[in-house]
């Protein structure tokens, strides 16, 4: 789904029939400006998603854009102002806000987490645990803030799970399973196979055929010992009950990815409102 599809869908959904306080409150020639205000400090984000909000909304409104996705703000710093019909600017307003301050907390739960270990070649990435219909601008918003996607949905890598492998009926047979359906498929698609104990490591270890294993909810010293043992043979991945708390000690293992569903599920929005403006300012 395009963004502009998902901004359609969320505009019917909020105005229905008419946004009629602003019909009954504001004359229809009505102009008028507002600016973005942020009222805490954080990452940015959203900027032009917010630019084509207000242009699906009525095209002859005009941004006058001061700051970028990805900008360091503060509390008091001014993103943008939009001028034109004072009831486009209305309608637009609650929208534009759910976008950005969405966005704009992920960027910076995300900037937060990535500056801890900045210095470290790990590299953190999210997950699927997304908002239904908005994964493409969430994903967007951690790579604002440094991460980076792990994968889009189901459709473009192999990620096989637990229940997977219990389904299967094992590790090999999984495995084997997903190497017949990409050759059959004439598919070429990353294979990652999630790993819960060493008994199951041993077992991927001696199958082969994937190219990255994800170690889930291994303590700091297993996941250290089994870093070591895939060394050089796969693209080692650690995952569960990692935080802001303990994701420098994670990284220390020399494990090569880092993925955290909190990123995209269990943030706090940046706050930031959009004022009107009187014609002094």
């Amino acid at each position: 789904m395009s963004i502009e599809e998902i901004i359609t869908l969320a505009l019917a959904e909020d105005i229905g029939d008419g946004d009629h306080t602003t019909l009954s409150t504001i004359p229809a020639g009505a102009t008028g400006r507002a600016q973005l205000l942020i009222k805490e400090n954080g990452i940015l984000c959203g900027i032009e998603v917010a630019r084509k909000v207000f242009h699906q909304v009525d095209p002859s409104l005009e941004l006058e854009i001061f700051l970028r996705d990805g900008a360091v703000v503060q509390k008091g710093d001014i993103a943008f102002i939009v001028s034109g019909k004072t009831a486009s600017i209305l309608q637009s307003e609650r929208l534009v806000l759910n976008f950005m301050q969405r966005m704009s907390g992920i960027a910076t739960a995300t900037r937060r987490i990535t500056d801890l270990v900045k210095d470290l070649p790990v590299k953190l990435s999210d997950t699927r645990k997304t908002t239904p219909l908005l994964r493409q601008l969430e994903k967007y918003a951690v790579r604002t803030g440094g991460g980076i996607n792990h994968r889009m949905g189901l459709y473009d890598m192999i990620m096989i799970k637990d229940n997977h492998v219990d389904y299967a009926g094992g590790i090999a047979p999984a495995i084997d399973r997903v190497q017949d359906y990409l050759k059959k498929n004439n598919r070429q698609l990353k294979i990652e196979i999630e790993i819960r104990n060493f008994a199951e490591l041993d077992l991927a270890l001696q199958h082969g055929g994937i190219d990255r294993i994800m170690l889930d909810n291994f303590c700091i010293p297993d996941l250290k010992k089994a870093v070591e043992l895939i060394a050089g043979r796969y693209e080692t991945e650690a995952s569960g009950g990692i935080n802001a708390t303990n994701v420098r000690d994670y990284a220390l293992t020399g494990v090569d990815f880092i993925s955290i569903g909190a990123l995209t599920h269990q943030i706090k929005s940046l706050d930031m409102s959009l004022k009107a403006m009187n014609n002094k300012q």
